[in-house]
């Protein structure tokens, strides 16, 4: 297994744990309740994604001293 793969079995719940703190029914129209699951879904693919890519260069990157 890779060391992104690691990264995303770890990041994916926690970026779900913190974006399930929002609410995001208020912010989409009356009934659109499967408009924000897909919101939902979409933050969640996009911060994983960002945040393993951020810690894969940084620590790929990362010169110890």
């Amino acid at each position: 297994m890779t060391i992104k793969a690691i990264l995303y079995c770890v990041i994916v719940p926690i970026v779900i744990w913190a974006i399930n703190s929002i609410n995001f029914n208020h912010v989409f129209k009356k009934n659109q309740y499967y408009a924000s699951r897909v919101f939902f879904l979409l933050l969640t693919i996009s911060l994983s994604y960002l945040t393993v890519n951020f810690f894969y260069d940084f620590f790929l990157n990362v010169k110890f001293v």
